[in-house]
């Protein structure tokens, strides 16, 4: 599933076709994705300028010149890409109709955004702006790790006392939006911490260590494109290449990349899903 840096890559790169725009026309090829459209999603989109384009955790976010933000999640598979930008910046035709191509955004300046979803994990609702964050999806989350409300106190203070693996507290949203498995991984080898360790008997320096390792890791990601590994493409339809950067992620049987250590990567399974470290290293 699409991480923080994914969708905030996506978001950049639908921004130039979108904000500012109206939606000429909006083609809805199915009554559902992961869960029924809003009723009357088309006719609601129809006529519409998209104001600003915005990301909370892995939900992109248009807010409407009708007074409704439209909420993206892009699920396991989906995929958003600009065709037909007047702008030249994608220096793309409009392609030909794809079978999975559920929701269609003709834009007013000759842009197409095309929403393509193989396993329908995605999903798309119509929410009043002024209320957005009280939506179930939005309100449960806690503070962007890019964001100034999530600093060094916070991060302490969540983990205080608490007994589960610091693997799981990272993916916990509520404690910090729009991590994932892989920046998780990243992050806490280059913060030498082991995933088996529990949240709360990890020293309040080592935790506060986390917050800026996190952020870099994010930015660096952001910049790279994000990490393509089985469905993920750039709104231009490109490859993201921080994959190409993983420390740990997926190296399972690969060399640790600390100088002077000899161990090797090893991969370990927690709450259905794998984590990756340096056995040596993190402590």
């Amino acid at each position: 599933m699409p991480e923080l840096p994914e969708v905030e890559t996506v978001r950049r790169g639908l921004s130039p076709a979108m904000e500012g725009v109206v939606i000429e026309k909006a083609d809805v090829n199915r009554p559902d994705l992961r869960w029924p459209f809003p009723d009357r999603m088309a006719e609601r989109l129809i006529g519409q300028r998209v104001d600003r384009l915005r990301r909370r955790s892995k939900y992109i976010l248009a807010d409407l010149s009708s007074g409704e933000t439209l909420l993206i999640h892009l699920g396991m598979s989906g995929r958003m890409t600009v065709s037909g930008d007047p702008l030249g910046q994608y220096a793309r035709e409009h392609p030909m109709a794809q079978k999975h191509d559920h929701v269609v955004f003709h834009m007013a300046n000759g842009a197409r955004i095309t929403f393509n979803d193989p396993r329908r994990f995605g999903a798309m609702d119509l929410l009043p702006t002024v209320t957005a964050d009280a939506h179930k999806l939005l309100s449960v989350l806690g503070p962007e790790p890019l964001g100034n409300d999530f600093h060094e106190q916070h991060l302490i203070d969540a983990f205080q006392g608490k007994n589960t693996p610091v693997k799981s507290a990272l993916l916990d949203q509520g404690i910090v939006a729009g991590l994932g498995n892989i920046y998780v991984c990243e992050a806490l080898y280059r913060g030498r911490v082991s995933p088996r360790r529990k949240a709360g008997q990890i020293s309040a320096p080592r935790v506060a260590a986390l917050v800026p390792i996190i952020r870099q890791v994010l930015r660096e990601a952001i910049e790279a494109g994000g990490s393509s590994l089985r469905d993920f493409r750039q709104a231009d339809g490109e490859l993201g290449y921080f994959q190409h950067s993983f420390d740990v992620y997926g190296r399972e049987g690969e060399p640790c990349r600390t100088q002077e250590c000899d161990a090797v990567i090893t991969r370990i399974t927690q709450s259905g899903r794998s984590s990756f470290y340096c056995t040596q290293c993190q402590r």
